[in-house]
């Protein structure tokens, strides 16, 4: 009897959308095979373009990959300096994305995350921004501390995304956003 062993080949419905593969694995990983609709259509739409894109969708329909699946996928690993920034109005929701964005990107070699909030150490979370990071997640209040200690520079920074800005504006995170 001669066994046969197959690496798996990730040719998911989520690789058809233009996803690399160390994204496509992170995201099977995770026990996901096909993507949502939003996913299916924002998906492609962001990585072909860098324009301005309003998504909106019910919770728990997938909007998370949907924009952070692209973002990870054009990010350059080879750069120690953030290269995107996602806006939360909550710190639940702010760990809830950076630890979506942890697995999504749990093959990719350099890819690291750092979720920045207030009621936390700030000095820490300095610390981690500082040993490099692709991605912050935070909310407003605490960006604008840390834009402010000059622990955060915004010229580097080629995307961003309001996660649930409405949100955001009827939390009165205006004067923040604003800043």
């Amino acid at each position: 009897i001669v066994l046969l062993r197959f690496n798996k080949i990730y040719m998911s419905e989520f690789r058809e959308l233009g996803l690399n593969q160390d994204i496509v694995r992170g995201v099977e990983n995770l026990g996901f095979e096909s993507p949502t609709p939003i996913q299916k259509k924002v998906i492609p739409l962001l990585l072909d373009t860098d324009q301005d894109v309003v998504a909106l969708a019910q919770t728990g329909t997938g909007k998370t990959a949907a924009f952070g699946l692209p973002l990870i996928n054009k990010l350059d690993m080879s750069s120690k300096t953030c290269q995107a920034l996602v806006l939360s109005p909550t710190r639940e929701l702010g760990l809830q994305i950076a630890k979506d964005f942890e697995n999504y990107g749990k093959f990719i070699k350099d890819f690291r995350v750092a979720a920045v909030y207030g009621g936390s150490s700030i000095d820490k979370q300095i610390r981690d921004i500082k040993r490099g990071v692709s991605v912050i997640v935070a909310t407003p209040g605490r960006l604008v501390d840390l834009i402010k200690r000059r622990a955060v520079k915004l010229d580097a920074i080629n995307y961003v995304v309001l996660d649930e800005a409405d949100e955001m504006l009827n939390m009165g995170f205006k004067a923040d956003l604003d800043f």
